[in-house]
């Protein structure tokens, strides 16, 4: 009885080192619960996984020139947002569209006010230039009967 049970333990031993990895290979990783201390496999905040992973792929830049689009009415101000929107950002040239040429005078008086504000809210040089103009009117006529002698927009007051 002895006799079989060293034999028995002796099999054993041979298969787990067959099985066994050579040295340097993966182990597998442990199933179940990570214990005390932090673990990757603990649950992150989303933020922090976003701004790690913006900071790995280098996106610094292309996040930037968004949030100047996703919060437009934050770094303007309500009133001024109310008035216009961004159009397009271009190697740091910001188009914005006005709402009535009254505005974008406006808006062109302000322009360092702007910069300044954009500068605080979003970083320095994501924009460094404000082409500001009014609205796009699309056409130049209304109506089945119209003049072919004007073209262009007209001024914009109601």
């Amino acid at each position: 009885m002895a006799r079989a049970a060293l034999e028995a333990a002796q099999k054993r031993t041979a298969e787990r080192r067959a099985t066994r990895k050579p040295p340097g290979a993966l182990e597998r990783r442990k199933r179940g619960y990570s214990g005390p201390g932090p673990d990757p496999r603990d649950p992150q905040l989303i933020g922090a996984l976003l701004g790690k992973l913006i900071k790995d792929r280098g996106w610094q830049k292309p996040n930037a020139e968004a949030k100047v689009f996703g919060s437009w009415e934050k770094v303007v101000g309500p009133d001024i947002a109310a008035h216009c929107r961004p159009v397009k950002l271009d190697d740091g040239e910001l188009t914005v569209e006005a709402e009535s040429t009254a505005w974008a005078t406006q808006l062109r008086l302000m322009t360092a006010r702007l910069l300044a504000q954009i500068a605080k809210e979003i970083g320095h040089n994501v924009v460094k230039r404000l082409n500001i103009h009014g609205p796009s009117t699309g056409r130049g006529y209304q109506g089945p009967r119209w003049v072919r002698d004007r073209p262009g927009p007209r001024d914009q007051y109601e």
